[in-house]
């Protein structure tokens, strides 16, 4: 499958973008939680963090709307519409619907979200950010897409 019409530098805009707050957030997430919690890293941290999710699924719609003829809203139906293209791993869109529901509540019940869980989460999930950039890379390279 050849997908000519597919932005590939908007793609690529996005994803750099993730690797740039990739590299942020992963120095954050080497500090103690005390050095962390003391001063603007959640601040940082989140900010980084929502960006990353927002670029991921943009990226992600983007594809959908360009392989599958239909445009997806819902983050969670992208995780599933890129799993059945064959753009992500089923192991992946597990892992990505989960990044839907953790960037709905940083969007909507972002007064719920603690600074200590966002500091775990640098700890623990950065990694399906780094395994999403890689997989949607491969995607584009495996699929002859132009420029465009």
């Amino acid at each position: 499958m050849v997908i000519s019409n597919l932005n590939t530098k908007l793609v690529e805009d996005r994803l750099g973008r993730i690797v740039k707050s990739l590299a942020r957030l992963k120095g954050l997430a080497e500090t103690g939680e005390d050095e962390f919690l003391r001063g603007d890293g959640p601040a940082v941290a989140e900010s980084h963090l929502r960006r990353s999710l927002e670029a991921a699924f943009d990226v992600g719609r983007h594809i959908l709307a360009k392989t599958a003829g239909g445009g997806i809203v819902e983050y969670k139906e992208i995780a599933e519409g890129l799993a059945a293209q064959g753009v992500v791993t089923k192991d992946l869109a597990g892992r990505l619907r989960l990044m839907a529901g953790y960037r709905n509540r940083l969007v909507h019940f972002y007064h719920e979200v603690s600074d200590r869980e966002i500091h775990s989460i640098l700890r623990n999930n950065l990694a399906d950010l780094q395994d999403y950039v890689e997989e949607i890379k491969d995607f584009i390279q495996a699929h002859g897409t132009k420029r465009g």
